[in-house]
């Protein structure tokens, strides 16, 4: 999403040769949008609509008023969401204004700069020690290793601004200081960063309980060291179509056996598979869940993501998973940290 708006707007009654000079300094969408004096937005102006109003007659002292197309798309701030941004997405628009309850324009959704904007808290798991990737890791944290140009914590954080995510929560206790330092508050990302450390180790997602409020009803969790291109749009939808309590993203693991199963009925041979090969649905460490359930976390205490899964299972809530359909690379060992630098080289 786009911060600083001005570029684009124009008022309703401005010379046309002031929009042809507007228009020149946004060449990648050649929008600009239209507001009247009291900052209502009434319109759209491109290349094509002062060529259309040329041909009508209009001239260059003429306003931009009489060149603009008064029906253009846009979002009231309550109906953006990812279904409706799908939906207008899919007409071709570029720059998508939302507007507030008076027609103004509250922010813009830069389509070159991100897929949709998700209605997310993120929480980013980053206070492991990275024992398996020693030495690398013993004056560096696991998130701060490089991956192609970028650390791993930042390639999670730019794939999630993809998806429009802007409030971020990332807990620390390793070398907390260096990670703090390299991320900052967010705010060249054009993203809010706030920071939790943990004096004692609270398991997978025991610091958690030290968040006091979230500005979104669900939130997103994952590990800060994994690598992946989850289609976090198409996560989110599943979730909210299936009306889940929790969503655990899934990657298949395989397991090759060597030799022939016997498939048996107590000590009778029924049938047998030569050297079978199984798939499952393993943990992924990335999870979307409604922030209320994250209130049975107990404070400062530690609480791993099994402990959390397992207590909804007991209660009875709705648990769903998710495939990932794309890679999914847990950093733990140093063939993996490897492996993810190869792939880096193509992405």
């Amino acid at each position: 999403m786009m911060n600083d708006i001005s570029l684009h707007i124009i008022n309703s009654s401005a010379n046309i040769k002031e929009a042809f000079t507007k228009l020149n300094d946004v060449p990648k969408s050649l929008t600009l949008f239209v507001l009247d004096d009291n900052g209502k937005m009434t319109g759209t102006l491109t290349d094509g609509d002062i060529r259309r109003g040329f041909l009508k007659g209009c001239s260059l002292n003429d306003c931009v008023e009489k060149f603009m197309s008064g029906q253009f798309y846009y979002l009231n701030d309550e109906e953006t969401n990812p279904a409706n941004i799908r939906k207008v997405k899919n007409k071709g628009i570029r720059l998508l204004p939302v507007l507030d309850m008076q027609g103004k324009i509250k922010r813009v959704i830069d389509f070159s700069k991100v897929k949709t904007v998700l209605p997310l808290d993120a929480v980013l798991m980053a206070g492991g020690r990275g024992e398996r990737l020693r030495p690398l890791t013993d004056d560096l944290p696991k998130p701060l290793l490089p991956v192609g140009n970028k650390p791993i914590i930042e390639h999670n954080i730019d794939h999630l601004c993809y998806f429009g995510i802007s409030n971020y929560f990332l807990t620390l206790r390793y070398l907390a200081d260096k990670i703090e330092r390299h991320c900052g508050n967010g705010s060249p990302k054009g993203i809010s960063i706030q920071y939790l450390r943990e004096t004692e180790p609270l398991g997978t997602i025991g610091a958690i309980s030290m968040i006091s409020e979230f500005a979104h009803n669900h939130v997103l969790v994952m590990n800060a060291d994994l690598f992946t291109n989850i289609d976090l749009e198409d996560f989110y939808l599943d979730f909210i179509d299936k009306d889940a309590d929790m969503s655990i993203a899934t990657s298949p693991y395989s397991v090759d056996v060597p030799y022939a199963v016997l498939n048996l009925d107590n000590h009778l041979v029924k049938s047998f598979r030569e050297k079978p090969s199984y798939t499952f649905h393993s943990n992924a460490g990335i999870y979307l869940i409604k922030k209320e359930l994250l209130k049975t976390i107990p404070l400062n205490k530690s609480f791993n993501a099994t402990d959390f899964i397992q207590a909804l299972l007991d209660s009875g809530k709705k648990v769903i998973r998710y495939p990932i359909i794309g890679y999914w690379i847990d950093i733990g060992k140093p063939e993996d940290y490897q492996k993810v630098q190869e792939i880096a080289k193509h992405i």
